[in-house]
């Protein structure tokens, strides 16, 4: 059996993703990002799953800075709907509670209804966390806002279901080992992972972008964030559908090359069966 990390406490969304994809291994909660990510860089687990971004909410920034650094892989993807609940303890009703407790990331996914019911927020590190720390607190005034998952395992009342902002509300997970575990492009859909940062020169990012307009190659994701603290050091983060051996992904990438100081794969794996625009 193999170990499994993820952030969070047990009942934690992505402990839901982890039983998904690997039913028949051992989770491994851990406290923070940095933690699940370096619980497989020594060998104290074999994979990690952590999000990395959100349909209602964004990006999850950690993240993005984390992964280039860690050394390790993207072996694939899997796509959670994510339902929240509010959850309080037995006995409790919607009028008693006063505040609620969770991840930054949730609270943000659930602010219509919080303003709704003019709920003061607490946030916290992680949602089944929140829902551990309530049902030990036992107080009526203070509310979760955490999965189903969370509530039967911490014996916590669902006092009102789906309370996330838009029905589409959807977590994409990657899942990450030490070694990469590349496909081959043999006619299944590949999506290709990569940061790059471009030469300091007019114009540079509009041409590098150039090779993946003409050679057909589709962008599903393009991301900038701030390296070392530096105002005038951008990196991007890009996800790709295809795979580096195709000749359309070869040609796009030769012409990234022309125009970037810096260039790293993280990831070449399956698209997602679950993915929204699966086939």
């Amino acid at each position: 059996m193999r170990n499994i990390a993820f952030q969070g406490e047990l009942g934690a969304f992505s402990h839901a993703t982890t039983v998904a994809v690997f039913p028949d291994d051992a989770p491994m909660p851990c406290v923070t990002f940095e933690e699940t990510i370096g619980a497989v860089q020594s060998g104290a687990a074999d994979y990690a799953v952590v999000p990395v971004e959100n349909s209602l909410y964004g990006r999850i920034t950690d993240i993005h800075h984390i992964l280039p650094e860690s050394g390790l892989y993207i072996i694939g993807e899997y796509y959670l709907p994510v339902r929240m609940n509010l959850l309080a303890v037995p006995g409790a009703t919607l009028s008693d509670v006063k505040a609620v407790q969770s991840l930054s990331v949730a609270l943000g996914q659930c602010r219509t209804f919080i303003k709704k019911h003019g709920l003061r927020t607490i946030n916290a590190v992680d949602t089944a966390g929140s829902a551990k720390e309530v049902a030990l607190k036992a107080d009526k005034s203070v509310g979760a806002i955490a999965s189903r998952f969370a509530a039967e395992i911490y014996g916590l009342d669902v006092i009102a279901e789906n309370i996330e902002d838009a029905e589409h509300n959807t977590t994409r997970f990657l899942i990450m080992a030490r070694e990469p575990q590349t496909p081959k492009p043999n006619g299944t859909r590949i999506k290709t992972t990569f940061v790059f940062r471009v030469r300091n020169v007019p114009a540079a990012l509009y041409k590098a972008m150039g090779g993946f307009a003409t050679n057909g190659v589709n962008m599903t994701k393009l991301e900038s964030y701030m390296v070392g603290g530096s105002f005038t050091a951008t990196q991007f983060y890009a996800d790709i559908e295809g795979h580096p051996e195709d000749r359309n992904v070869q040609f796009a990438l030769e012409e990234l090359g022309f125009f970037s100081d810096h260039f790293k794969i993280l990831g070449i794996y399956p698209v997602a069966e679950n993915a929204p625009d699966a086939k």
